[in-house]
This record gives structure tokens, C-alpha cells and sequence, in this order.
């Protein structure tokens, strides 16, 4: 019996050891959390949306907000299915939430944004919201603007294709120089051609579509408005200018944020120095393009819209650009264009051919307009728009190429027209202007066109180059 006893003893001992032996060599569960959205969005009106949670340990999670709530405050390994609810927004300004996910000694969250009171779906930001997610923009120039058709001015007609590459390259928004007076089935009533309406539509899709933004406004169009910001013309000018907009704006009005309004170009009476008369008529323009757009409602009641400076002229920015009374908060943005010096971007026949301050041995450089004044000039418009909260589009800018240079020269003048891109293009972000590089299509001499319409590639890769590291390198202040 004893010998019995002492058998036991020990079997019972040999099965306490190899328990606890085993309790001190397992691994502890290392607790992970994935959640199927890393931010969610909501109008201002109340409202749910579904998040799925999956786990691998018992969780819990907490909201940070009492406007915020989840269906469930805590669960079990596995997955699960939670219902986030909101009330209505009822203030004027966009608010935030974060729900918090904590299992053992990992955390994960996710954003809840929620509209400002009256926002819309698909219309929730505002201009400086809207303004940064323009990264780099593109002119379909000479196109849809052509005096006598699309196809008048020598490019071919827009296709898919060609919106396709813009992207493809690195574009992400598309500013869309329009005519519309050219396409008036009556000029009593200003009504434009449905079938022009139609058209115009066609190649905003191209844009929109493609997850880019765009830009559609009223060009120089003839010149009935760009060229006459005088008493004489005030009425009858602002009588089309309300009939156009009224009749764009309604056409368009479902589009989401991805289309933004821009009422004018560059509206001038020479290029001198302005009048007082000049401004006044050219800012009474932007304050019907306003008016007229806000009254078709839907989407264009809080549709971010583009005024432009006299002339598209910094310093006229600085010095005379009010912007128009607004009956919606913060959806404003203005308009400027740069082709400084003139000289070297745009004077086919001046001998100026290279530019900057690594470029000045290879020949003579404007005696004006370096890297300092590009400095110089776009931090006005930081000072006096975007620090005040009002997002600038540069909406226009470029250097035209010159092939009648060979070897050398034509080399140093490429890199030196690359570097004038890229350095404008960084500078522009960096000071809250949303750069819009104009292209009149084709890449020959004497052109500003990248991309060849023709084969929808592009053909000028230097430029292209420039133009995406400056817009890589720039950041938005904002």
C-alpha cells in the first residue's frame, strides 16, 4: 500500500510540472484591430453609416464627441458590424469626432467628419479644402474658347484620350476656357445652343469622370465682356453676363465639387494703368457671375466659385480686387495669371531665351522678373488672399519654346524654360496658389503646348518634368 502511495505521489507531481511548465512557455496573444474605414463622412443632416471592426481580443472603444455615437461600446473577438450615428449639424462651421478602438495595448481610430449646416453631399469643401486637393492643374487652351468652332484655332477636337494623358502625366485638374457667345441661338435673350451646352458637357465628364477637377468659365469669348469694363457697356454687359451664368450654372447644377464656376478672364481696357471706372465696371462682372450662380440653387448654392483680379494682374490684385458679397461663407476663391518677364515666356520675337540665376552664362537673361521677384510677387497674394482665407488659383502660366535655336543653345534653353516651370510652380503652391499651366496645344515652336493633341502623348518632356517636380516640391500653406 505504501509503494501504491508513493507512485501516486509522484505521477501527481510529474503532471503539476508539466503544467506549470507549459503555463510558463506559452506564448502570450499579441491583440490586433482592423477597421474597414480610416475616416468617415456625413452630411450636416442626421444620419448612420456602417464600420466593421475585427478583432483578435475582447475590445472596447469610447467617441470623443456627444454629437457622435456608436452602437456598441465594447465586443468580442471576431467581426462585427457597428452602426456610427450623428445628429444634425446645425452650426456653420464642419466638425470632427474621432472613435477610438482599444484592445490590451493597441489603439486605432477613425475620423468622423460631419458637414456644416446646409452643405450637401459631395459639396463639403470649402475653398481652402477644395484649393488643396488641386494638385497640379492644366489649360485646355485654345480649344473650346475658338472663335468659329472647337477645331478654329488649329487643334483638333478634345477627346477622352487626350484627358486621359493629362492625368496619366501627373495632372489632377483641368481649367476649361469656354465661348459661349459664339453659340447664341438668340441674341435678344442671350439663350446659348443646347447642342453647345451639350458638347461642353461632354468634355467636363472627360474631367470629372476621372476623379480631376475642373474649371469652367466665360473666356475672352469675342471680347463683349473681356474688353469693355466701361460706364458705356456696365448694363448691357451685366444683362448677358446674368442671362450666360444663369443658363451654365442650371445646366450644371448636380455636378459635385469637382466643378468649379470662374466667372471671367482677363478683363481689361488696354493694358495700362486702370481706371477707377475700370475697376468698378470689371468688379461689378464678378459680382453678377456671383449673384447669377447662387440663384439656380442646388449644388451652386455652396459651389466654390472664382473671381479674377483686373486683368488677372497681381499688383491690380493686391491694390483693387474686392471680392463679391457672398450670401455663403468661405466658398470664394480668386484669380490671378503670370507670364513674368514677358520677355522671356511669351515674346516670339525677343532674344531673350534663357532665365534664372544658373542660366545667365548662357546668354543674356531679362534684366527683370528672376527668382526674387516670382518671390516677391506671390508672397503679395499669400499676404493679402490667402492668409485672409481666400485660396488663389494661378490660373495661367507659362514659357513658350524656341526650335529655331540648335545644339547647345536649344539644350540650355529647354533646361533653363524646365527650371522657370518647375521654380513657378513650387513657388506657387508654397505660397496657397493653385498653379494652371496654360497649354494652346501642340508642342512646335514658339508654343506653350506639352502635350501633342493629335497622339495624346507628350511631347515636350522637359517642361512636363518641370512642371511636376515643382508641384511635388511645393506645399500648400493651408
Amino acid at each position: 500500500m505504501k509503494i501504491l502511495e508513493n507512485h501516486f505521489r509522484q505521477f501527481v507531481l510529474i503532471l503539476l510540472i508539466a503544467f506549470f511548465t507549459d503555463c510558463k512557455t506559452e506564448t502570450p496573444v499579441v491583440p490586433e484591430i482592423t477597421l474597414d474605414k480610416q475616416e468617415m463622412q456625413f452630411t450636416y443632416a442626421s444620419g448612420t453609416n456602417q464600420l466593421a471592426i475585427t478583432a483578435n481580443l475582447p475590445w472596447t472603444a469610447s467617441v470623443s464627441q456627444s454629437w457622435c455615437a456608436l452602437s456598441s461600446s465594447s465586443g468580442d473577438a471576431g467581426t462585427k458590424q457597428l452602426t456610427v450615428s450623428v445628429t444634425e449639424n446645425t452650426s456653420d462651421a464642419i466638425r470632427e469626432a474621432i472613435i477610438t478602438f482599444t484592445s490590451g495595448s493597441v489603439s486605432k481610430q477613425v475620423k468622423v467628419v460631419q458637414a456644416k449646416s446646409n452643405d450637401v453631399p459631395g459639396m463639403m469643401s470649402d475653398a481652402l479644402v477644395l484649393a488643396k486637393k488641386m494638385t497640379l492643374g492644366w489649360n485646355l487652351g485654345n480649344a473650346l474658347e475658338a472663335s468659329g468652332g472647337e477645331t478654329a484655332w488649329g487643334n483638333p477636337k478634345t477627346t477622352k484620350a487626350l484627358i486621359d494623358a493629362v492625368k496619366a502625366a501627373g495632372f489632377n485638374a483641368v481649367r476649361i476656357p469656354c465661348a459661349w457667345n459664339s453659340y447664341l441661338e438668340d441674341q435678344t435673350t442671350y439663350k446659348i445652343k443646347v447642342s453647345w451646352l451639350a458638347r461642353v458637357k461632354e468634355v467636363v465628364d472627360y474631367c470629372v469622370d476621372n476623379n480631376m477637377y475642373a474649371i469652367l468659365n466665360i473666356h475672352w469669348d469675342g471680347g463683349w465682356l473681356e474688353e469693355n469694363p466701361t460706364y458705356a457697356k456696365q448694363t448691357a454687359v451685366n444683362a448677358q453676363q446674368k442671362a450666360l451664368w444663369e443658363q451654365i450654372a442650371n445646366y450644371f447644377r448636380e455636378y459635385d465639387e469637382h466643378l468649379l464656376f470662374a466667372g471671367t478672364n482677363e478683363v481689361h481696357a488696354g493694358y495700362g494703368t486702370p481706371t477707377t471706372e475700370n475697376i468698378t465696371v470689371q468688379l461689378s462682372y464678378n459680382q453678377t457671375f456671383v449673384n447669377a450662380v447662387r440663384s439656380t440653387g442646388g449644388n451652386n448654392a455652396c459651389r466654390n466659385l472664382i473671381v479674377q483680379a483686373y486683368n488677372t494682374n497681381i499688383d491690380l490684385a493686391v491694390s483693387s480686387l474686392k471680392m463679391p458679397t457672398d450670401n455663403v461663407a468661405n466658398r470664394m476663391m480668386a484669380e490671378v495669371h503670370y507670364y513674368d518677364p514677358w520677355d522671356f515666356c511669351g515674346d516670339a520675337a525677343g532674344t531673350i531665351y534663357f532665365w534664372g540665376a544658373d542660366f545667365k552664362k548662357y546668354g543674356s537673361v531679362s534684366t527683370w522678373g528672376q527668382e526674387s521677384y516670382v518671390d516677391q510677387q506671390f508672397a503679395k497674394m499669400k499676404t493679402n488672399f490667402v492668409n485672409k482665407g481666400i485660396p488663389v488659383i494661378l490660373g495661367e502660366y507659362g514659357v513658350i519654346r524656341r526650335l529655331t535655336l540648335t545644339g547647345d543653345a536649344l539644350t540650355h534653353h529647354l533646361d533653363s524654360r524646365a527650371y522657370y516651370l518647375k521654380y513657378v510652380t513650387q513657388q506657387a503652391k508654397n505660397n496657397g496658389m493653385v498653379p494652371f499651366y496654360w497649354d494652346n496645344g501642340g508642342p512646335g515652336d514658339k508654343s506653350f503646348g506639352i502635350f501633342n493633341r493629335n497622339t495624346n502623348s507628350a511631347g515636350d518632356p522637359k517642361a512636363l518634368s518641370g512642371l511636376v517636380q515643382g508641384a511635388a516640391a511645393g506645399v500648400y500653406p493651408y
